[in-house]
């Protein structure tokens, strides 16, 4: 089946293991860089992937690495994440295309840069620091803008980057799979297997893989999953549009968002980019179930998006809510969550970035793609033990921030799962803020 992303292919290992340690859910970034984490410390660990590996949102992102503009309790994660960006390309002997470029926010008047400001001085008393421009040192640090568009000022951490979401994360999985772990594609494991009320298996389309412990990483379709297995985990789906675009020059390296805009450079020299804060949101049923719960977030985002209707809405409420292992599920019809690009969104950013950027103004569309995003009442991942499943660990939700800070999470689910306590805050990313009966 073919992508509307060229990410890279990851072959699937042929032979089902009749039983491993952990079994992993899902080939993005979060559940590979798990797999990948436990395979290196010895853990038999399988890696189960319905589609393609890196196939939905993990590969569909803008493949920035920040830690600006971070919640502040996803700012640890996001500094530990950085630190392992920066030695991935050793670590799992591949590119990534990580580079250390810095990402600005930019701003053209104090009002619009109040918050920005604010977000610094707040992640200073945690005791990180970002550079606050004048608006010459942000003309200077973005040669090529429209002086009849200048900035007012911007935000700028230096060890801030980008990577490339179609590299990064088929080769952690070929890095987890010479570890050892087990890297199975199109295989969708289709329920969990419990014994004496803990976890003892999973059931895969392929058949039966036994094992104690299970980390469901499946972004988007996590809510179905867990569903499935009486587990009410709080998740929407919001789709984002980028493009890749040629033809620029003249702008350096460093990433650039504003309230409109963002780009960055890419490894093969072209751009990626996006209009910020612009995000559709599909209306399904689950959209009426927690409604309360995300009704905060959308009062103070509500500029920012574009609901939707239409038939996913009916093909979603038709689809089973419970099933069992010998039937064939939602995860096999769909391998991956393919939407199509919102074009008037790229159209939008593409004129906007010529308007504030000359070099922009001889810039041609190379190709647009779209990527649903796994978002939790308060955009804050999850990474937790769930309680009423012995044995059964969710890390999702990562509600659009995913990439940058997965190699984290990745690490904090592999700790879990081994009993530890791992840095990063754990109790920040915990399923007791959103279910404390499931804690």
């Amino acid at each position: 089946m073919s992508i509307s992303i060229p990410v890279t292919p990851v072959t699937g290992d042929a032979e089902l293991p009749a039983q491993v340690e952990v079994v992993v859910i899902g080939g993005g970034i979060v559940g590979t860089m798990t797999a990948l984490t436990l395979a290196e410390r010895g853990i038999p660990v399988a890696l189960c992937e319905k589609g393609v590996i890196g196939g939905e949102q993990s590969g569909r992102n803008w493949g920035w690495v920040r830690q600006i503009g971070r919640d502040m309790a996803e700012l640890p994660l996001a500094i530990a994440s950085r630190e392992m960006w920066r030695g991935m390309n050793a670590r799992i002997g591949a590119e990534t295309g990580y580079r250390e470029t810095g990402i600005a926010y930019a701003f053209h008047s104090e009002a619009e840069g109040a918050p920005w400001i604010k977000w610094r001085e707040t992640a200073r008393a945690h005791g990180f620091d970002t550079r606050q421009l004048s608006a010459r040192e942000a003309a200077a640090a973005f040669p090529g803008m429209n002086p009849a568009k200048p900035l007012a000022g911007a935000i700028l951490c230096d060890g801030d980057g980008r990577a490339e979401p179609w590299l990064a994360t088929p080769a952690m999985a070929e890095a987890a799979r010479r570890a050892g772990a087990r890297v199975l594609t199109n295989c969708a494991v289709r329920t969990v297997e419990t014994s004496a009320g803990r976890v003892s298996g999973v059931v895969t389309e392929r058949g039966r893989i036994g094992c104690s412990q299970v980390v469901l990483a499946g972004g988007a379709w996590s809510r179905l999953f867990a569903g499935n297995l009486g587990i009410d985990f709080p998740q929407l789906q919001v789709l984002g549009t980028a493009a890749r675009v040629t033809g620029v020059e003249g702008l350096g390296e460093t990433a650039f968002g504003a309230r409109k805009i963002a780009f960055r450079r890419r490894l093969d020299g072209d751009y990626t980019i996006a209009l910020r804060s612009a995000n559709l949101t599909p209306i399904l049923p689950d959209n009426f179930l927690l409604m309360r719960e995300y009704l905060p977030s959308l009062l103070g985002s509500w500029r920012d998006l574009s609901l939707r209707f239409g038939m996913s809405f009916f093909e979603d409420l038709r689809r089973p809510r419970h099933w069992t292992g010998d039937r064939v599920t939602a995860f096999e019809t769909c391998r991956t969550l393919d939407p199509a690009p919102h074009l008037p969104n790229i159209r939008k950013a593409m004129a906007q970035l010529a308007e504030a950027f000359t070099p922009f103004a001889s810039a041609k569309l190379v190709t647009a793609w779209a990527g649903v995003m796994d978002v939790t009442p308060d955009s804050v991942a999850v990474v937790s033990p769930i309680a009423t499943v012995p044995g059964f660990f969710i890390a999702s939700g990562c509600s659009g921030h995913g990439f940058g800070v997965g190699p984290a999470l990745g690490e904090m689910a592999a700790g879990l799962v081994k009993g530890g306590r791992p840095a990063g805050g754990p109790e920040a990313v915990s399923i007791r803020r959103l279910r404390p009966a499931l804690a």
